[in-house]
């Protein structure tokens, strides 16, 4: 059921999103027939170099719009719920907000709430989905929209579409367009809710994995895994956290790097080149070319700009951790 004086074709609709990815999706819906009555996003918070204090990407976009504007540091209080339910909502959208909705909430809304997720659901389930696909060598990704649970993103599924992960292609990019992706599918799956065309999909728990949220300690590189395997991490951590390994003392970040067909019975880490613009390193299986590196608290160099201003000694090694 709709809103009274409302067209059959819109809903009334609260919207929980805090970062970037979710800018399309609000975008969408507020270009839309449908109504976005209340914004709920993530409090403000430290953000950028500078760690100012800001408000969110949704924040910014819902003030632009002159929406209502709710941000809980707790949302099992009792009020959250009842004024969300204030706001007369059909449902609920949610996408990248960054926490679990208690069960008040999503029955505040007659027709529950929808949540727009980076994965091909059941697998990634969790924060970090993006980045993990990316990180294990996955060759394609997409965008699921799915009805919320109590079960972390374990609801039925509404909808779904797919997108290859190209092999050079970074976290970024293929946020990017999955954000875009998904606020298409999002305005396509809520027509098909109100009008009852929809089908819910359960989701098979035995081929679920989890998608843990990324922390500085996942960047680390293991020379011990394979050429493509750091290749993977580098740019499955890419523009943040970032991989990093250690020279001695010195912590090194990677940018970017490119898998060589080249292989080595040097043991795994060990510089082979360190000339011509180039910085090969040996892997369990392969060789690995750091193409764009920075010493922390350094800038960003390409690797000729680089060994230009830094000696690099073939037969050094890159290791996990700070050596002597």
């Amino acid at each position: 059921m709709v809103s009274v004086h409302q067209r059959p074709d819109s809903a009334r609709l609260i919207f929980f999103g805090t970062p970037a990815f979710a800018v399309p999706s609000l975008g969408a819906l507020l270009q839309s027939p449908h109504r976005v009555v209340a914004v709920v996003t993530q409090p403000d918070r430290p953000r950028g170099r500078g760690h100012a204090v800001s408000p969110s990407p949704i924040k910014s976009l819902a003030l632009e719009h002159d929406i209502s504007i709710l941000q809980p540091d707790q949302l099992k209080d009792a009020s959250i719920a009842a004024r969300l339910a204030d706001y007369r909502a059909d449902l609920g959208v949610v996408a990248a907000y960054g926490r679990i909705l208690p069960e008040s909430i999503l029955s505040s809304t007659p027709r529950g709430f929808i949540n727009v997720h980076a994965s091909l659901l059941p697998k990634y389930r969790g924060a970090a989905p993006i980045h993990r696909a990316i990180i294990a060598g996955e060759r394609e990704t997409g965008v699921t929209i799915m009805r919320i649970a109590r079960a972390l993103d374990a609801g039925p599924m509404l909808a779904h579409a797919r997108r290859p992960i190209g092999p050079d292609e970074t976290s970024d990019v293929v946020e990017r367009d999955l954000a875009e992706l998904g606020a298409t599918l999002l305005l396509e799956t809520i027509a098909g809710v109100l009008t009852g065309t929809i089908r819910e999909v359960e989701q098979d728990d035995a081929h679920a994995t989890y998608a843990p949220r990324i922390t500085r300690s996942d960047g680390v590189i293991d020379w011990d895994q394979s050429a493509t395997g750091i290749h993977d991490l580098v740019r499955g951590l890419h523009p943040w956290p970032h991989a990093f390994t250690y020279l001695g003392q010195t912590r090194l970040v990677i940018h970017h790097a490119a898998v060589l067909q080249d292989s080595s019975s040097a043991p795994p880490g060990t510089i082979l080149q360190a000339s011509d613009g180039r910085i090969v390193v040996a892997a369990r299986s392969g060789t690995i070319d750091l193409t764009v590196l920075q010493v922390e608290g350094g800038r960003r160099m390409a690797a000729r700009d680089f060994l230009a201003g830094r000696r690099l000694e073939v037969g050094s090694t890159f290791t996990r951790a700070p050596t002597p």
